[in-house]
């Protein structure tokens, strides 16, 4: 196995499956299960600015983000993360394919948010070289242009086993999140581990989308970033008086303590 393989404990692991997906809901065929997870600091930032990767988990916690990965069948970040990370975007736990097990089992699909065009799909991305040693599966694109541009950009992506599905969006270049789910549901992925970065779970959590989440695991380490951060702070909420309301709230909460930092699982309810 390669030397950088993980392990997660079962006793860990038995406190955080009830958030996890459950088998197939065939009263919902084409929807997936949407687990939304991040890593943020004590005051509720995933970087340190726009564009700089910041390392937040811990090596407990972050083995925890790989086995949430193998009970997924999806892993999916925007643009924005996949230009700033650079992310591997496979799952590194023991026994998963390419880490002890046969063919890609246990692998996510990655995909990519990138309405605007912005990531350059290449050979030295990591998930393109992952998935081209076998360690992970190759991503799907998903694009607001009807056809990939001519350009070679997505080369790397079909030769990679990767795919490029198309969009419609809003008056502000935006995919609605309701089509996103659809559209993965629809090609066979019954599961979706929602990364980040930013925007991506901000609108996740705002007034509109936060019903479509089915389950939230957020990571908080132990340290402040400080001001111009990139926050988790979704769009606000009134009510029919104007008044503002709180945006949702978490329900079937548990803490999970793992190392410095500590886990906190919940399903999105409202008060």
């Amino acid at each position: 196995m390669p030397r950088n393989t993980l392990s997660f404990p079962s006793t860990s692991a038995t406190q955080i499956e009830p958030y996890l997906p459950e088998p197939r809901d065939l009263a919902r065929p084409l929807y997936p299960h949407v687990t939304l997870t991040y890593a943020t600091s004590l005051d509720a930032n995933l970087s340190l600015s726009p564009g700089v990767q910041t390392a937040l988990s811990g090596p407990q916690s972050k083995a925890m983000t790989h086995f949430l990965r193998s009970k997924h069948a999806a892993i999916l970040i925007g643009a924005g993360t996949a230009i700033a990370d650079d992310p591997s975007l496979n799952c590194r736990i023991e026994g998963v394919g390419g880490y002890g097990g046969p063919g890609l089992n246990g692998q996510p699909r990655p995909v990519v948010l990138d309405a605007k065009g912005r990531w350059k799909v290449n050979e030295d991305n990591k998930v393109i070289k992952l998935a081209k040693e076998g360690r992970g599966l190759g991503p799907w694109v998903i694009g607001a242009q009807d056809t990939p541009p001519e350009d070679g950009r997505y080369k790397a992506l079909t030769e990679a086993g990767g795919l490029y599905i198309t969009l419609p969006t809003d008056s502000r270049g935006r995919f609605d999140w309701g089509d996103i789910f659809n559209i993965l549901g629809t090609n066979g992925l019954f599961s979706v581990m929602v990364e980040g970065g930013g925007v991506v779970i901000n609108e996740l959590l705002s007034p509109r989308y936060i019903g479509l989440v089915d389950s939230v695991i957020v990571t908080i380490a132990p340290v402040w970033l400080g001001k111009d951060g990139v926050q988790v702070c979704p769009e606000e909420r009134r009510n029919e008086g104007g008044v503002k309301m709180s945006v949702g709230r978490l329900k079937d909460v548990r803490w999970l303590p793992l190392g410095e930092d500590v886990v906190l699982c919940g399903r999105p309810g409202w008060q």
